[in-house]
């Protein structure tokens, strides 16, 4: 097997400059997506040779996400990275301006989402990086303590929650389409969905798959990268996969849930999300 090549959409976020080494000490290439030329000695710096010839190589691909305004320009990118995985790691953030967070968050995510899922490729892996309170209503395992603290980010933060609410929900009706049109049943998209971030160090340790809200207590966004390095690697695990933190080992919680084939989308109304994509599908 040819060694897989990942591009890495938002590549100078928090979150993939951890991920970005991970994946090289796989052995992995990794296609790190950035706006601005001034980050690229940030993530070229991972280019380490440490003579055994066994880490990957990093490179750049100058793109502007907010520039993305179809699934053409979001094909384009792809086309010239030629990866096999791709990760959204990307994100306003619900910072700035209202339009960027729609620009980034909704309307480039479902561009990427458009071109990756809908349109012939050799990409066998999907992950994108969402939020946990990314629902319309509780999830069934939920407590009123855990809807409770998804509805004080939906105030603090509502723009940022619609957008990541039509981004995800378009996540979910394209991998059901591209699983049931084209008989795919290999890919993997995985919605990889942590509660509120923290830049404490990592911890090794999470809880991962059908998990409450950690009300109060963020996760580390090394600790997200860790586990993302790990889902990637796993080839038995999709759909919506929440993420706390937690006394498991990342790399046994990421395996029990690829074992178990479990999937927090429950509680979720696909056929709704079809009708409201119905013109775009």
């Amino acid at each position: 097997m040819s060694v897989p090549r990942v591009l890495l959409l938002g590549g100078h976020g928090k979150i993939a400059l951890f991920l970005t080494p991970l994946l090289l000490a796989r052995g992995w290439d990794v296609i790190s997506a950035v706006r601005d030329p001034k980050h690229e000695s940030d993530i070229l710096k991972f280019n380490k040779d440490d003579g055994s010839g066994s880490n990957g190589k990093v490179s750049i691909s100058l793109s502007d996400l907010e520039k993305i305004k179809s699934s053409d320009d979001a094909a384009g990118v792809i086309a010239a990275a030629k990866p096999d995985y791709v990760v959204w790691a990307a994100g306003a953030g619900g910072k700035g301006p209202v339009d960027r967070t729609y620009a980034i968050d909704q309307d480039a995510a479902k561009h990427f989402i458009h071109a990756i899922m809908a349109r012939p490729n050799s990409i066998r892996k999907f992950l994108l990086i969402s939020h946990i309170g990314s629902r319309r209503k509780p999830a069934p395992w939920w407590s009123s303590a855990d809807w409770e603290s998804v509805d004080r980010i939906k105030a603090a933060l509502p723009d940022y929650y619609k957008a990541k609410l039509d981004a995800d929900e378009y996540f979910s009706v394209m991998a059901a389409q591209r699983r049931e049109k084209h008989g795919d049943t290999d890919f993997q998209a995985v919605n990889l969905r942590p509660t509120t971030l923290s830049d404490d160090p990592a911890t090794g340790k999470v809880e991962f798959g059908r998990t409450g809200t950690g009300d109060r207590l963020p996760i580390s966004r090394e600790d997200v990268a860790i586990v993302a390095d790990e889902v990637l690697a796993c080839s038995s695990v999709r759909g919506y996969q929440d993420l706390i933190s937690g006394q498991t080992p990342v790399k046994e919680a990421v395996e029990k849930v690829g074992r178990s084939g479990l999937c927090c989308f429950e509680g979720e109304d696909l056929e709704a999300m079809r009708e409201r994509f119905m013109e775009s599908l």
